[in-house]
């Protein structure tokens, strides 16, 4: 599934059939659900869960958290838009 398709499922009611969770949490995300994206990843290990962790808390606003995040993720923090963080992120996965 490519970004962009995942993006314009967006506009349905639930999520494409088959998504891994962390891709699951994204589209919970860009459907303004936070608090389901964010428990879908809590539920999950490693270091892609962790990025996905973090885009979160960027959302939210909770930037030490998020911090924390990239920190497990091995990722550098993300201070640019969210949308083209969540894109590469859609991307990586």
């Amino acid at each position: 599934m490519t970004p962009e398709i995942l993006r314009l499922s967006v506009e349905e009611d639930a999520p494409p059939e088959n998504l891994s969770p962390l891709l699951c949490a994204l589209w919970f995300a860009a459907k303004n659900q936070w608090n389901v994206a964010h428990e879908i990843v809590q539920a999950e290990d490693g270091k892609d869960a962790a990025w996905v962790h973090a885009h979160l808390h960027r959302i939210e606003g909770d930037l030490a958290n998020a911090s924390y995040w990239y920190r497990r993720a091995g990722k550098v923090e993300r201070s640019g838009s969210l949308s083209d963080e969540w894109e590469e992120i859609v991307t990586a996965l």
